[in-house]
């Protein structure tokens, strides 16, 4: 039960405290004044008529506070139950928007649809070539860690840099805490870039959706493929001559990705969406990377969750 649900069923529950309070006082006082006010007849009352008077006496106080006691049970079911329909709510409404952060705060932009802005522009003036409309600004994700050992960290990418191998390597693995000041740092650079706030965002999204069914990227370490291989797939050799880059074999997180592809359509367009982006971000960023870094990429949680996704979605043969 949340804060402000337990807070009003606490609430609820002393005021029938003080309800059933009220109704005890007002039985004794009135039992008091049958007492005074009764003539009665000295010596005649015989141990029958005591247990009598006493069972009279206290079982309305029993009944009171039975019903007080149910009362106050009811209370808090109704603020579970109450706490449970907002809870379905939300679940609906994260449903109905695919996800996507409220309406308050821009949506990501989908697939394809990476250099359109989401606000409407005039028209651009008449050119030989069309120029390209201003990227949109990326919108705040859920803050849910993407690993059990990781911090989600989102952040505002106002203008494109140039981000060093080394740091883009760092910011795909994403931090291991709130304590890991260098993967912090690193990704805050790696987001300045739209280009890698787009692939990293994608990342982070689909390693969320995972650890969400208990799939962490760090139980999953992977058979290392050469780095000749990663350099194939770059270039755009699909199929068997680079199966070596599904180097993930955890049956059993294959079988839980392969049902939520095929059951979850949230999860199955995340997938297709960060699938897409990583391998714009291999054919970019491969050719700048030597031997020990292209190790290096493959063992961050986002290639572990490329291999994984990749493996069950049939890319790599």
């Amino acid at each position: 039960m949340s804060l402000a649900a337990r807070i009003k069923s606490l609430a609820q529950r002393d005021s029938i405290s003080a309800i059933g309070l009220g109704l005890s006082g007002a039985w004794l006082f009135l039992v008091l004044l049958f007492w005074f006010l009764n003539p009665g007849e000295p010596g005649q009352t015989s141990g029958v008529g005591r247990l009598v008077a006493a069972v009279g006496v206290i079982l309305p106080l029993i009944l009171i506070w039975t019903a007080i006691v149910f009362a106050r049970s009811i209370a808090i079911l109704r603020a579970e139950a109450e706490e449970l329909r907002r809870g379905l709510t939300q679940l609906r409404e994260f449903a109905a928007t695919r996800g996507a952060p409220p309406p308050a705060i821009p949506r990501p932009v989908p697939a394809g649809r990476d250099t359109e802005s989401t606000a409407p522009a005039p028209a651009p003036a008449p050119a030989p070539a069309p120029a390209p409309a201003p990227a949109p600004a990326p919108a705040p994700m859920r803050a849910k860690p993407a690993d059990a050992r990781q911090s989600a960290m989102r952040f505002d990418a106002p203008e494109s840099i140039s981000v060093p191998p080394e740091t883009l390597i760092r910011a795909l693995n994403f931090p291991d805490g709130p304590d890991d000041v260098d993967a912090i740092a690193a990704l805050r650079t790696a987001l300045k870039d739209h280009d890698n706030s787009r692939v990293l965002r994608a990342s982070q999204d689909v390693v969320t959706l995972l650890a969400g069914h208990s799939i962490y990227m760090d139980d999953l370490p992977p058979d290392p493929a050469p780095a000749a291989i990663w350099r194939r797939f770059s270039e755009g050799a699909r199929g068997n001559s680079v199966s070596a880059l599904g180097g993930i074999h955890d049956e059993q997180a294959q079988d839980v990705v392969a049902s939520m592809l095929r059951q979850d359509e949230i999860f199955r367009d995340a997938t297709h969406h960060f699938l897409r982006h990583f391998d714009v971000l291999l054919s970019r960023l491969t050719p700048q990377l030597d031997d020990d870094q292209i190790a290096a990429l493959s063992q961050t949680r986002s290639a572990r969750a490329f291999m994984l996704l990749g493996r069950v979605a049939g890319i790599f043969g």
